[in-house]
Formats: C-alpha cells, structure tokens, sequence
C-alpha cells in the first residue's frame, strides 16, 4: 500500500474518504419509503416492507409502477441501492433518475435507465442527460457483475461544477459544467425530484426491440433501499439561494476536491470506459457527423 504521505494525490484520497465517513455518519438513520416518497403510479403494483426500508416496484401486464421524492434537489448527492429483475428481464426497463417539472418544455434530467436482458447476457446501464430541454445524450456500458443477486449503489454528485454518475464508488460518467468554457447549458437553475419507475419498453429496449416482454415470467419486480440523499432541498427555481446552500462550506460534496474527478478517480473512469462502454453519443457519427460541443470535454 502506498504511503499517505507518498503523494498529494494519495492525500486527497484520504480526505475524500473522511469527509465521506462524515456523510456516512450523518445519514446513519435509515431513509424510510413512506416519509420520503410518494407512489406515481398503480399502487397495487408497490410494496413498502421491513417498516419502510425497503420498496419494490412490480411490472406484469396490467401496469408497471413508479415513485418520486417527496423533495425537490438543486445540488447534493444522491445514493440508492437497488436490485434488479433477475431472470429472463428482456422489454422492461427500470429507470431511476432526477427530473424538474418547473419548465416542461426546458427541463433538466439525469437518468440512469437499466435495460432488461434474456438471462446470460449482460446488464446494460444507460445513462442521459438533459439540460434545458435538450437531451439525446445518451452512454451505454455493460455492468461488470450481476445486479439482480444483490442490492448495488448507484449515485449522483451533482454540484456547480460537475455531475459524476458512479456504480458501487466507481464513477462511470462525468458531466462537467461547459456553459462558460463551451455555451452548453448546465442543470444549475431547475430543482429536481428523483424518479424510478418499472415499465415495459419492449419495443426498443433489448436488442433495439427484438426481444420481446416473455409475461410467463411476470411479475418482475425491482427492489430499493438504503436511500441518502444530502442536498440543497425545495429551492425550486431559486438558483440564487441554491448556489449559497452549495457554496455554504458544510457540503462535502462542493469541496475543491469533488469540483473535478479526483486523480484516484481518473483510473477507475478511464477502466470503465475502456472496458464496459458499448455506446458513446459523441463517437456516434451517424447520428452526430458534427459532435455537441461538450464532447470536447466530457470524459476528463
């Protein structure tokens, strides 16, 4: 193992893994389903269980099912850990993301969509991202381990200066904000609820939809607990307010450090994308003869 004191880089680590055992400490009391999140949808299709700490979503050929957060965030970190549809899960999609509601027609959206599979292949995760309206943004990598034997968690660090997407600690997308260096816009000015829903997506979701929903295996159900969430809550369209909440010194998530991928973070990025990313928008030259901007400084 390497000295604390061999590099500043090694350093930084040591610092980031403290100020995360200071949220971990923070949030020690366990989220609970029924206080945090309203149902959206068919709730004969959910279950709260284990006195709220856990919720299931079920998708058979009635409805599928869905919930939101009772709060609205405008920066933070945001942590689940689901357990996917095991088995034969091909058309059906388990999405989980954050999504503003203010300006339909401009709104802003991070997604993290799991996309079912016939049993043996891989998991895919796909990941968007849309700012004012403007999505189309979309990754794709195989998980590198099985989500449906166990419950896994999935983040988003979102703060002024960049939004990280990360697996299990390993972050596997980053967004950083480009709309001084670049003119694209950034997720600063709209709060977001956080979604998840299950659902049937058959016709695009496996293989561009030429695996079908088997429903002799409904119902499938995906499984979430251990909901964290720290974050400037319910400032709406206040950026203003929101910024000071980011900026206020008590987040962990704003320091200095989290304001860029960490150099201990670089390499578990740089394995991700090398060996799991199956589709890039900005690679995508059919779609994109001419890449977004932002492409030019999206994977850092």
């Amino acid at each position: 193992m390497v000295s604390i004191l061999s590099s500043s880089s090694s350093f930084c680590g040591l610092r980031r893994c403290l100020v995360l055992l200071v949220f971990l400490v923070q949030q020690a009391a366990a989220a609970n389903f029924n206080q945090d999140f309203n149902i959206t949808w068919a709730p004969d299709h959910v279950r709260v269980l284990d006195n709220s700490q856990l919720l299931q979503l079920t998708l058979d050929q009635a409805s599928g099912s869905g919930f939101v957060s009772k709060n609205q965030y405008l920066f933070g970190n945001i942590d689940m850990q689901i357990k996917l549809v095991p088995g034969n899960s091909a058309g059906t999609v388990t999405a989980y993301y954050l999504y503003s509601t203010a300006s339909p027609n401009s709104h802003d959206e991070l997604d993290f969509e799991f996309l079912g599979n016939v049993s043996g292949q891989p998991y895919i995760l796909q990941t968007n991202v849309f700012t004012s309206g403007k999505g189309e943004r979309e990754e794709r990598i195989n998980l590198w381990f099985d989500p449906t034997a166990d419950f896994h968690t999935y983040s988003i660090l979102w703060n002024p200066q960049i939004i990280i997407f990360s697996v299990d600690g390993t972050p596997i997308r980053v967004f950083p904000n480009n709309e001084k260096a670049l003119g694209v816009p950034y997720l600063n000015k709209q709060s977001m609820s956080l979604y998840s829903t299950l659902w049937n997506a058959d016709g695009w979701a496996t293989r561009g939809g030429l695996d079908k929903i088997d429903w002799t295996q409904a119902p499938f159900v995906a499984s979430y607990t251990n909901f964290k969430a720290d974050a400037c809550t319910n400032y709406n369209t206040d950026y203003a307010s929101a910024q000071a909440c980011a900026s206020s010194g008590d987040k962990w998530w704003n320091q200095p450090e989290y304001q860029t991928v960490a150099s201990d973070d670089t390499s578990k990025l740089s394995w991700v994308r090398q060996n799991f990313l199956i589709y890039d928008y900005c690679s995508d030259t059919q779609r994109n003869p001419v890449p977004p901007p932002e492409c030019s400084n999206s994977h850092i």
